[in-house]
């Protein structure tokens, strides 16, 4: 099993996608490269996030990234839906260069690639969110989700 944290806007959403795909194994909502060791107060330039334990004998970072890409507005800086701020940035982090590298590939070879603003970072620090966050749509499956249920079920 391999790691990798993806944002996309409010986690609880992306949280709620991302279980669903296929080849994942686990997911925990948190926040990734922020300047803190704690989400006390502010969130210190950390972006919301998902850890994703996949299998990649079941499914490549190209796919994760495909699925990512149906979640969410690429061109769209530090905003995803009616999220607003730099903590719901989209971008891709891992601690494993190839995983950087395969999502920059997949990147570059989009047509549009001058106007995606996903960044691709390695993963400097995470803190995983409290556990009122972990797993909140199924918890609460009318709170506020910027991402369509038609989307969110599509791989049910």
């Amino acid at each position: 099993m391999e790691i990798i944290y993806f944002a996309g806007g409010c986690l609880w959403g992306v949280q709620a996608f991302i279980k669903t795909l296929p080849g994942v194994k686990f997911t925990e909502a948190g926040r990734a490269n922020g300047t803190s060791h704690t989400l006390e107060g502010d969130y210190d330039g950390y972006a919301e996030c998902v850890k994703t334990g996949f299998d990649p004998m079941v499914v490549t970072i190209r796919e994760l990234m495909d699925y990512l890409f149906e979640i969410i507005d690429p061109y769209s800086l530090n905003k995803q839906g009616e999220d607003v701020g730099e903590k719901y940035r989209t971008g891709v982090y891992s601690e494993n260069p190839e995983h950087l590298r395969e999502a920059e590939d997949f990147l570059n070879e989009r047509k549009d690639k001058d106007r995606i603003v996903v960044e691709v970072m390695p993963l400097t620090n995470y803190v995983r969110s409290a556990e009122e966050h972990q797993d909140r749509l199924t918890k609460y499956p009318n709170d506020y989700c910027h991402i369509p249920e038609k989307i969110l079920t599509k791989y049910k």
